[in-house]
């Protein structure tokens, strides 16, 4: 018990920095792919509102 480490919080810090990273991930993913993706609805709208 003398030389165990202090390791409690580790985990949690862990878990949260990966989540931190996944956040940012999709973030940037959506930043760049957002305006693409709206063009795909906007095209798929204009096309259905002519049927």
């Amino acid at each position: 018990m003398l030389f165990t480490p202090m390791e409690k919080g580790q985990g949690l810090v862990e878990y949260a920095f990966i989540l931190v990273l996944v956040a940012i991930l999709v973030i940037a993913v959506l930043y760049i792919l957002g305006p693409i993706i709206g063009n795909v609805f906007s095209s798929l709208n204009d096309s259905l509102s002519n049927v």
